[in-house]
């Protein structure tokens, strides 16, 4: 299960074996959650740091109408704020999008890498560094994309986040986003998420069936998007 963890990381920097073999101590202790529940909520005190292992978890917030906007995708091999255990309580909360498996990693093994496995203390660094890019890049695309255009944006981005772990094969991955969490995280209504799914389809960008999302043409889709992986920095992958 820490397969997908060892890819990402060695996408920023290069670790050895006894780096991944620690990395397999850390996520020893490991938990379950069904779709739809939290892993964390908001003003929660956080005590542990999240390893997704299995899943799809994502990070929001619910505005007093009870709307919510989805800030932020947790895939296979994604760690939840490294240094998340130094705020008094979390700002957001963490929610499962399909049933997940994680690691808890206290923060006392969490200080210990940074003392002790500099390789792995400089992948976490940099994993850190990629999230706050992506989420730039998710602004970016909320605020200066039409609709068509941020829905390639996404699509590009997770295909290539999950074929770096391993997770898409032939163009196609495990898409377990309903068109409402889709609409909440590119700022959408469910009507105007279908509406533009039907026009990828129909134009031969996208086939999406039983959670499953197929990349017809994913040169188009990222001309579309005008999609530039160079923010995810993955040098190495």
């Amino acid at each position: 299960m820490t397969n997908a963890l060892h890819k990402r990381l060695s996408c920023f920097t290069e670790l050895d074996e006894s780096d991944l073999a620690h990395l397999d101590r850390l996520c020893e202790d490991v938990r379950t959650v069904k779709v739809g529940e939290d892993l964390i909520g908001e003003r929660e005190k956080p005590e542990e740091v999240f390893i997704q292992l299995e899943g799809w978890a994502c990070r929001y917030k619910i505005l007093p109408d009870g709307n919510r906007q989805i800030t932020g995708y947790l895939l296979p091999g994604d760690m939840c704020d490294v240094f998340v255990f130094i705020l008094e309580h979390m700002d957001h909360g963490i929610g499962a999008l399909s049933d997940i498996t994680y690691a808890a990693v206290s923060k006392q093994k969490i200080i210990d890498i940074f003392d002790s496995h500099p390789r792995i203390a400089k992948a976490l660094w940099w994993s850190t560094l990629v999230d706050e890019s992506i989420l730039r890049q998710w602004l970016t695309n909320m605020g200066q994309r039409f609709a068509y255009e941020r829905m390639a944006h996404i699509f590009c981005e997770l295909w290539l986040r999950m074929k770096v772990v391993g997770l898409a094969a032939d163009d196609e991955f495990h898409l377990p986003l309903t068109q409402n969490q889709l609409g909440d995280t590119i700022g959408l209504t469910p009507v105007h998420v279908n509406r533009t799914l039907q026009r990828m389809r129909n134009e031969g960008l996208v086939e999406l069936d039983n959670k499953r999302l197929k990349i017809c043409d994913i040169e188009k889709l990222k001309e579309i998007a005008q999609f530039n992986s160079e923010y995810l920095h993955m040098k190495r992958c």
